[in-house]
C-alpha cells in the first residue's frame, strides 16, 4: 500500500480539484526537517527500524534533503539520554547505508519542560537542532511554573530555545500576547506543518495561520511520528496551505551537515 502512496510520480491530481500538481511541488525548498521521531523504539515515533526506513523514504520522496530527528526527552515517559539517542542514531544510520538510502540524518532532542529538564541544563551539554538552538516543548494544557525559569537558564547557559509547535499549546490561545512575550525574549518558533491543515483541530489551525501571517515562525517541521503523518504531509502538497508556506522564509534551509 505504502509504495503506491510514496512511489515517485511525475504528476498527480490535486485533492482540491482536477488540476495537475507538477513534480516540483514538494518540500525541497525547506532543505532540512528539524522535528521528527525516527529513531526506533525510544519514544512514540517509529517502533522498529523498518518503520524508520519507510518514514525516511517518504520524507525523501517529498523532497527533503536532510533530517534532524528529535526523540522526546521526557523523564516520566521517555527517559532518553545522550547515550540512548546516539546509540539509536548509529543503528539508524547503519540501516540507511545498508539499504542504500541517501539521506543525511543526525539527532538532537525534543526536551519537555519540567523539573528534570531544568536540572539537566546545568548538568550536561544539550543536544541541539542547529548551532546553540534547543528544541523544547511544553504541556499542551497548562503553563508549567518553571517555564520562565527554564528559558532564563537556557539563555544563561548559552542556548537559544526553539519552541516546538507553539500553536498547539491551548493555554496560549486565550492570551496571544504570550507569543509576543516569548519572541521578545529571543525564543524561536517552530511551526508544525500539519497544524495548517486542521490535523490538530480548528483552533490550532487558526492560531497557526495567525502566527504565520505575522511572520512569527522561524522554523517549520513535520513532527512526523507515523504513517498517518506521512500521508497527511504528502496530501498537504496539493492544498492551499502549502502555497501559504511557500511564501515564507524559514531557517530550515540554513541547516547543512
Amino acid at each position: 500500500m505504502f509504495s503506491k502512496l510514496f512511489g515517485r510520480k511525475k504528476e498527480k491530481p490535486s485533492k482540491e480539484g482536477n488540476e495537475i500538481i507538477p513534480e516540483n511541488i514538494n518540500w525541497a525548498f525547506l532543505g532540512a526537517d528539524i522535528h521528527s521521531h525516527f529513531i526506533p523504539g525510544i519514544d512514540d515515533g517509529a517502533q522498529v527500524i523498518e518503520h524508520s526506513l519507510f518514514l525516511i523514504r517518504a520524507m525523501q520522496d517529498m523532497g527533503y534533503k536532510r533530517i534532524v530527528t528529535t526523540p522526546h526527552v521526557m523523564i516520566d515517559h521517555y527517559p532518553n539520554t545522550h547515550q540512548i539517542i546516539n546509540a539509536g542514531l548509529q543503528t539508524l544510520q547503519n540501516a540507511l547505508k545498508e539499504n542504500d538510502i541517501d539521506m543525511p540524518v543526525r539527532a538532537a532532542a525534543e526536551y519537555y519542560v519540567d523539573e528534570y529538564f531544568s536540572q539537566l541544563i546545568e548538568k550536561e551539554p544539550l543536544l541541539t537542532v542547529h548551532q546553540n538552538q534547543v528544541l523544547i516543548e511544553l504541556s499542551m494544557l497548562f503553563e508549567h511554573p518553571l517555564m520562565n525559569d527554564v528559558f532564563f537558564k537556557l539563555q544563561s547557559s548559552g542556548y537559544r530555545p526553539v519552541l516546538a509547535h507553539p500553536e498547539r499549546y491551548l493555554f496560549f490561545h486565550k492570551d496571544l500576547d504570550k507569543f509576543n512575550e516569548l519572541k521578545d525574549r529571543g525564543c524561536l518558533f517552530q511551526l508544525n506543518l500539519l497544524s495548517l491543515t486542521g490535523y490538530y483541530g480548528r483552533n490550532v489551525k487558526s492560531i497557526a495561520e495567525t502566527l504565520l501571517q505575522k511572520n512569527m515562525y522561524d522554523y517549520c517541521g513535520s513532527d512526523m511520528h507515523n504513517d498517518r503523518h506521512a500521508i497527511a504531509l504528502k496530501a498537504m502538497l496539493s492544498s492551499k496551505a502549502y502555497n501559504e508556506v511557500r511564501k515564507h522564509s524559514f531557517l530550515n534551509s540554513k541547516i547543512s551537515f
